[in-house]
């Protein structure tokens, strides 16, 4: 997601820029859809994007200046049902985003960026992304992240076969890109098959190779003081004041983690361990008709007992409650503004994959996978 302050510069520093087919500019959704539509149509008169000659699979690969690397295969995946248990989804969706993203694919008649899917193989995929990434690249670039990214073609019949016959074998978890895959199954189903629809665009990371990056996703309470929301926890969980940087704040915080829910709560100059919930209160406010996993999550104890039970406060209103990737930033924001910042541990991603199998959808906003691919590499126009 391109924040609004990064828009404008994206936009303007070169006209070719992916975020004027993703998130075009306009008066109304209709003429923001249109100009999309039409930008699309022009970039492939003028040349600016191409059609390959030939039908592929691509292997893109990621490195940071930190030593990860991540690669991956992406390529037209056919639309499933969730009763298929092929692709599973761990988060439920918003039907309005839904519905928008619907309009601007069929006013694009395109994919215009791989949604993020991970499974667990190490077998013969693994091992034609690997002989791949030992030839020269159709494509590298780095980004302004210092994200390098690298992209070839696996266009021979008999790499592609070896591919789809492994893994026509496994599941994949959406780790990225749940709105997409819903517009995807609702626009398969306005078509009649065989159709283009039929498919959509997707990156297929195997994270017993590659493991992704699982991060927590934090949440800034803007009209609840730190004073105010330890008052509120006080003799419902234990609560420790930690004098330490944010670096070993953290660490104490994933140290509580491995025994039962924990929290760091900050905007007052320091840190806050909030541990140990009262086992009463948590089988008073926690939903008893969930997998224990779920449960036990943090961000079940989170918004079904904290936000809903303790603090009133709705996990939908932006007036109340912002949701924030990043752990300094969210510190920052609370300390600025006088409100409560809500750090979190990340959860193991096979806890997510094992809910994901029940189907058993998670809090909103309870991970993030990454890094994620780079939109403008390869997109999937229909009528090509």
């Amino acid at each position: 997601m391109v924040r609004p302050d990064g828009l404008h510069h994206l936009q303007s520093a070169d006209p070719h820029n992916i975020v004027r087919l993703i998130l075009p500019q306009a008066a109304t959704p209709e003429a923001r859809n249109e100009q999309a539509a039409d930008t699309l149509r022009r970039w492939l008169d003028e040349g600016v994007l191409t059609a390959d000659p030939d039908p592929a699979l691509y292997v893109y690969e990621q490195r940071d200046g930190d030593g990860m690397l991540q690669r991956g295969i992406i390529g037209a995946l056919r639309v499933s049902e969730p009763a298929d248990g092929v692709v599973l989804p761990h988060e439920d969706v918003m039907p309005p985003v839904v519905a928008d993203r619907a309009a601007l694919m069929r006013a694009t008649r395109a994919n215009l960026e791989p949604l993020l899917l991970t499974y667990r193989g190490n077998g013969a995929a693994a091992e034609v992304v690997e002989e791949t990434a030992e030839r020269p690249p159709l494509l590298a670039t780095t980004t302004e992240d210092g994200f390098r990214h690298r992209l070839w073609a696996v266009t021979d019949p008999a790499d592609v076969r070896r591919i789809q016959s492994d893994l026509a074998h496994h599941q994949a978890l959406i780790a990225d890109g749940h709105h997409r895959w819903a517009t995807y199954r609702r626009l398969r189903a306005e078509q009649p098959s065989p159709s283009p629809w039929d498919h959509g665009l997707v990156l297929l990371v195997d994270t017993a190779r590659y493991p992704l990056r699982v991060r927590a996703i934090h949440r800034l309470l803007h009209r609840l003081p730190v004073a105010d929301a330890l008052a509120a926890v006080s003799g419902l969980f234990r609560v420790r004041r930690i004098d330490k940087p944010l670096s070993e704040a953290l660490a104490a915080l994933a140290d509580a983690a491995c025994a039962g829910n924990a929290f760091l709560f900050a905007g007052d100059g320091t840190f806050h361990l909030v541990d140990r919930p009262d086992p009463d209160l948590l089988a008073r406010t926690v939903p008893a008709d969930r997998p224990a996993a779920w449960r036990s999550l943090d961000a079940t104890v989170l918004h079904a007992t904290l936000l809903d039970h303790v603090w009133h406060i709705p996990e939908d209103s932006p007036a109340h409650i912002a949701y924030i990737h990043d752990t300094a930033a969210t510190v920052e924001k609370a300390e600025r503004d006088g409100g409560t910042a809500v750090l979190l541990h990340p959860v193991h991603e096979e806890v997510v994959r094992d809910l994901a199998r029940q189907g058993v959808t998670m809090p909103r906003k309870s991970t993030s996978f990454g890094p994620k691919p780079a939109s403008g590499l390869v997109l999937r126009a229909l009528e090509l």
